[in-house]
């Protein structure tokens, strides 16, 4: 029987415990945030959320005001409103690829103002999905498009661009 020496055995089980522990993700890594530039209101976040959309051929599906479904509830909140964008094409690709992909339509956008008053856009951080996803090479293009899509959907929200 062969045994190992002393030192081999050490640093076996010494250094394991030296290596840097793997880095934690925090829902914080799964977002892509925007603050919106000095002097946008946040209505005109919105307008420039909307026009953008439609000249990308993205429809806005869906609008929740939650602030004032909280607020009617006596809830007091900042401004919170989600927005969801999709192209419905792209969406039944990604569909009819796998159908995981609907737990991830239509792309939403978050307006919300934080505790100080800041407002901020929020979305899902498209490359950490991409990433994990078998996608065909056009089923990639078609993605990423969205990606730069809903990118620059939040840019102009974001700057005020009409």
């Amino acid at each position: 029987m062969r045994t190992l020496p002393l030192l081999t055995l050490l640093a076996m089980l010494v250094l394991p415990s030296l290596a840097p522990a793997a880095q934690e993700t925090t829902i914080a890594d799964t977002v892509l945030k925007m603050p919106l530039a000095d002097g946008v209101s946040m209505d005109d976040a919105v307008e420039s959320m909307k026009l953008r959309a439609n000249g990308l051929n993205f429809k806005l599906v869906a609008h929740l005001p939650l602030y004032k479904e909280l607020e009617s509830l006596g809830i007091d909140t900042k401004r919170v409103e989600i927005f969801q964008f999709c192209d419905a094409r792209i969406a039944a690709e990604m569909i009819a690829h796998d159908i995981d992909f609907s737990a991830y339509l239509p792309c939403r956008i978050t307006l919300i103002e934080d505790q100080t008053g800041k407002p901020w856009l929020v979305t899902l951080d498209l490359d950490r999905v991409m990433g994990t996803a078998k996608l065909t090479p056009e089923l990639m293009e078609k993605a990423i498009l969205v990606r730069d899509n809903i990118r620059s959907i939040m840019e102009a929200g974001a700057n005020g661009e009409l």
